[in-house]
Protein backbone atom coordinates (compact mmCIF):
# COMPACT_ATOMS: atom_id res chain seq x y z
CA UNK A 1 0.00 0.00 0.00
CA UNK A 2 1.46 3.35 -0.61
CA UNK A 3 0.34 7.30 -1.00
CA UNK A 4 0.58 8.10 -4.52
CA UNK A 5 0.62 11.68 -3.64
CA UNK A 6 2.97 12.10 -1.10
CA UNK A 7 6.63 11.30 -1.93
CA UNK A 8 8.93 9.02 -0.04
CA UNK A 9 10.99 11.93 1.50
CA UNK A 10 7.59 13.26 2.39
CA UNK A 11 6.47 10.40 4.34
CA UNK A 12 10.10 9.43 6.30
CA UNK A 13 9.53 14.36 7.44
CA UNK A 14 5.92 13.58 8.27
CA UNK A 15 7.26 10.46 10.37
CA UNK A 16 9.82 11.96 11.86
CA UNK A 17 7.96 14.79 12.90
CA UNK A 18 4.95 13.17 14.83
CA UNK A 19 7.50 10.59 16.48
CA UNK A 20 9.52 13.50 17.65
CA UNK A 21 6.58 15.38 18.99
CA UNK A 22 5.09 12.48 20.74
CA UNK A 23 8.37 11.75 22.56
CA UNK A 24 8.66 15.52 23.27
CA UNK A 25 5.05 15.25 24.65
CA UNK A 26 5.95 12.64 27.25
CA UNK A 27 9.71 14.53 28.06
CA UNK A 28 8.00 17.34 29.24
CA UNK A 29 5.11 15.55 31.01
CA UNK A 30 8.16 13.55 32.92
CA UNK A 31 10.98 15.91 32.69
CA UNK A 32 10.12 19.37 32.57
CA UNK A 33 6.88 19.23 34.89
CA UNK A 34 4.23 19.51 32.26
CA UNK A 35 0.72 18.53 32.77
CA UNK A 36 -0.18 14.64 32.25
CA UNK A 37 -2.79 15.37 29.54
CA UNK A 38 0.61 16.35 27.44
CA UNK A 39 0.48 12.63 27.04
CA UNK A 40 -2.76 12.90 24.99
CA UNK A 41 -1.22 14.29 22.04
CA UNK A 42 2.10 12.36 22.54
CA UNK A 43 0.11 9.13 22.05
CA UNK A 44 -2.18 10.72 19.24
CA UNK A 45 1.35 11.43 17.52
CA UNK A 46 3.42 8.16 18.44
CA UNK A 47 -0.17 6.65 16.43
CA UNK A 48 0.09 9.13 13.53
CA UNK A 49 4.15 8.75 13.02
CA UNK A 50 3.53 4.46 13.12
CA UNK A 51 0.82 4.68 10.99
CA UNK A 52 2.65 6.74 8.49
CA UNK A 53 5.68 4.95 8.40
CA UNK A 54 3.62 1.73 6.91
CA UNK A 55 3.14 3.73 3.85
CA UNK A 56 7.65 3.67 3.52
CA UNK A 57 7.84 2.58 -0.37
CA UNK A 58 10.07 0.11 0.53
CA UNK A 59 9.32 -4.18 0.13
CA UNK A 60 10.57 -4.94 4.08
CA UNK A 61 9.39 -3.57 7.07
CA UNK A 62 13.38 -3.56 8.48
CA UNK A 63 14.51 -1.26 5.26
CA UNK A 64 11.79 1.43 6.00
CA UNK A 65 12.89 1.49 9.37
CA UNK A 66 17.03 1.73 8.46
CA UNK A 67 16.39 4.62 5.71
CA UNK A 68 13.76 6.72 8.34
CA UNK A 69 16.54 6.41 11.02
CA UNK A 70 18.80 8.65 8.73
CA UNK A 71 16.46 10.88 8.20
CA UNK A 72 14.45 11.03 12.37
CA UNK A 73 18.67 11.75 12.96
CA UNK A 74 18.47 14.76 10.87
CA UNK A 75 14.82 15.83 11.90
CA UNK A 76 15.76 15.84 15.47
CA UNK A 77 18.86 18.21 14.90
CA UNK A 78 16.08 20.30 13.43
CA UNK A 79 13.78 20.27 16.78
CA UNK A 80 16.80 20.76 18.35
CA UNK A 81 17.56 24.13 16.34
CA UNK A 82 14.25 25.39 15.91
CA UNK A 83 12.20 24.23 19.20
CA UNK A 84 14.90 23.86 21.70
CA UNK A 85 16.70 26.60 20.57
CA UNK A 86 20.37 24.76 20.67
CA UNK A 87 21.97 25.02 17.52
CA UNK A 88 23.32 21.61 16.36
CA UNK A 89 27.51 21.55 15.81
CA UNK A 90 29.56 21.01 13.45
CA UNK A 91 30.35 17.11 15.00
CA UNK A 92 26.22 17.34 14.60
CA UNK A 93 25.77 18.05 11.39
CA UNK A 94 28.54 15.56 10.04
CA UNK A 95 27.18 12.83 12.37
CA UNK A 96 23.22 13.42 10.52
CA UNK A 97 24.55 14.04 6.61
CA UNK A 98 26.69 10.52 7.10
CA UNK A 99 23.19 8.87 8.48
CA UNK A 100 21.48 10.33 5.67
CA UNK A 101 23.97 9.35 3.40
CA UNK A 102 23.80 5.75 4.30
CA UNK A 103 19.93 6.15 4.49
CA UNK A 104 20.18 7.07 0.37
CA UNK A 105 21.94 3.86 -0.15
CA UNK A 106 19.98 1.79 1.87
CA UNK A 107 16.59 3.26 -0.05
CA UNK A 108 17.72 3.81 -3.72
CA UNK A 109 20.33 0.62 -4.14
CA UNK A 110 19.94 -1.58 -6.91
CA UNK A 111 17.85 -4.46 -5.61
CA UNK A 112 18.49 -8.38 -6.94
CA UNK A 113 14.98 -9.55 -7.75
Amino acid sequence: MTIPSLSALAIFVAAAFFEIAGCYAFYAWLRLGRSVWWAAPGVAALLMFAWLLTFAPTEAAGRAYAVYGGVYIAASLVWLSLIERQAPDRWDLLGAAICLVGAGVILFAPRAT
